[in-house]
């Protein structure tokens, strides 16, 4: 079970970390191993071309696995991300975008994950990512 709930997780946000830009994201699923979300992107989301850009969809993917991170472990602010590779497979249309996040290992200083995205209405990916995580001793854990 969850130690934080997606209304627990957007709150946190909100009171600790509004500067994460997460307006227009939405948690569709949370479990112990992983998550589901949808972002509505706006027009500053696009890139020349008019196609969702680069950054936006690595803030995804690293936003959306630091969220599943806090749902297992609670409030862990001082999670920090040491290892983001994504690779950019399609085009993402103008569209929604839907991500899947799952936590494939978490140790006591690491987690590992990977992440994948989708435009909405279509069924092959547009980009797939892994990711590491440095998780913060137990002591400087707790949020002040």
């Amino acid at each position: 079970m969850p130690a934080m709930t997606p209304a627990e997780l957007m709150k946190f946000l909100d009171e600790h970390f509004p500067q994460a830009g997460h307006r227009g994201l939405t948690i569709e699923h949370l479990d112990d191993t992983t998550i589901r979300v949808r972002f509505s992107a706006h027009a500053r989301h696009l890139r020349p071309g008019g196609t969702i850009s680069g950054p936006t969809l690595m803030w995804l993917v690293d936003l959306s696995f630091y969220l599943l991170l806090m749902g297992r472990l609670g409030p862990v602010a001082q999670a920090v991300t040491t290892n983001l590779n994504i690779n950019f497979m399609r085009k993402p249309e103008p569209a929604d975008l839907l991500g899947e996040g799952r936590l494939m290992k978490l140790g006591r200083a690491l987690a590992v994950g990977d992440f994948t995205i989708w435009s909405e209405g279509r069924t092959e990916p547009v980009a797939h990512a892994t990711l590491t995580y440095s998780i913060p001793p137990r002591s400087k854990r707790e949020v002040k």
